[in-house]
Parts: C-alpha cells; structure tokens; sequence
C-alpha cells in the first residue's frame, strides 16, 4: 500500500463522510489545499453490476460538454493512402505497417489509438501490448470506425473512454480543478446521466450505488444521487 503524503493525510482530516449535493461537493473539493499543477478531477462510480457477466460490462466513450482540459495525443491505423488526411485531423502518427511495428516494438507515446475496420486484421496483433493498457481499438468505445477522421478529432479534443474495473468501478476524466464551477458540475452531470443511459438489462437491484469525486492529489467527495 503506497504512503500518503502529510498534505494529504492533513486534507483527510477536513474530508466530510455524508454524500454531498454535486455544487458543495464541486466547493469541497476546491477547498482542499492546492497544489502546483492543475490537478484532474476524475467521477468514480460504484455500480451494481456483476463484472464476471459479459452482458454487464459497461464500456464506452462520451464527448463532455466543456471537455476535460487536456488535449488527448491521438494515433491512427489506417491505409497509408488516408495517413495525410489523419494527421490534418489531429492524429500525431497515422498509417499501416509501419506504425504497427513501431507501436509492435515498444513505442507508447500516445493517449488513444484510433483503428480503420480495414485494417483491424494487421492492427489486431498489438492487443498483447496495447490491451493491458487500455490502449487497444475496440468498436465498443468508438476507437474502430470507418469514420477515422471524426473519432481523431474527437479524442484529440478530450472525448473521454471510460470501462468497469473488476469491481464494479467506472472511472472517468470529467474536468481540471480550474474549471468554474458551473461547468465542472455540467460535466459530471452529464457523465452520471450517460452511465445511467446505459444500464445493462441483466443488472438488478440498485445501479448506482456511489459516486465520487476526487482531484489528483486530494481525498474524494461523496456526491447525492438521486434515480439511481
């Protein structure tokens, strides 16, 4: 178990136990001591889902309505005929095999990789190095269509992938601390009420059971959720 630092054992000390409604949650989680850097404010929610049932992972993508603060460094697998046409659209390394191998050989300077149905057969055998990443194309989070050049710009400009963890857990980028409130509150709603959009059929019972917010280097804050 890592050891926390003493700021972050004093900001413990100050956390509050009850869930919040989401404007003092966001004014709580402001108040922790700052930091140096601008941290990043990630939505975790406990969900009511048996992970080990394929008809209940909860996998995706979603374009937040102020983004997440952070421009995302994009590559693209596709035909080497369209390589030009994705680096306009923002991706930093696009083509065939020549990426492939790259990527194959150990190069992982990138955030997302975005895969052309045409050549997810040559593509697919980087899913040993890019899969325990997360970094594997998959057609359920967006990262393989045939419209390559509007999932680039859309990933680039912070569209957010989210997957349940074993748990149960679903994690997601929602914003900077930096962020006024009204818009941080904009994203994380608007997080929330995708998650529950796509409630699998199978789950039973309560389907949010938690959600939290947290910044990079401070404790988390219990949010009110109501219709969960």
């Amino acid at each position: 178990m890592r050891s926390r630092s003493k700021r972050y054992k004093s900001e413990l000390q100050k956390a509050v136990k009850e869930p919040q409604p989401m404007d003092a949650g966001i004014k709580k989680l402001k108040g922790f001591a700052s930091t140096k850097f601008d941290q990043t404010v990630e939505c975790v929610m406990h969900l009511g889902i048996d992970p080990k049932q394929a008809d209940q992972m909860i996998r995706g993508a979603i374009s937040l309505p102020n983004g997440i603060g952070k421009a995302r460094r994009v590559i693209a697998f596709c035909d080497d005929s369209e390589a030009e046409a994705a680096k306009a659209a923002g991706a930093i390394e696009a083509g065939c095999d020549e990426l492939i191998k790259k990527v194959a050989d150990g190069w992982m300077d990138f955030d997302v990789a975005i895969a052309s149905p045409k050549v997810m057969g040559k593509a697919g055998k980087l899913g040993r190095v890019l899969g325990p990443q997360g970094k594997m194309p998959s057609p359920k989070n967006g990262t393989v269509t045939a419209d390559v050049i509007t999932a680039i710009k859309e990933f680039a400009a912070g569209k957010v992938e989210f997957r349940n963890d074993s748990g149960g857990n679903v994690h997601g980028v929602v914003g900077k601390l930096s962020f006024d409130d009204a818009k941080l509150q904009e994203n994380i709603q608007a997080f929330i009420d995708h998650i529950k959009r796509i409630k699998p059929t199978g789950a039973k019972g309560t389907y949010i059971k938690k959600v939290c917010i947290s910044a990079t280097m401070s404790p988390s804050v219990q949010l009110e959720v109501s219709g969960a």
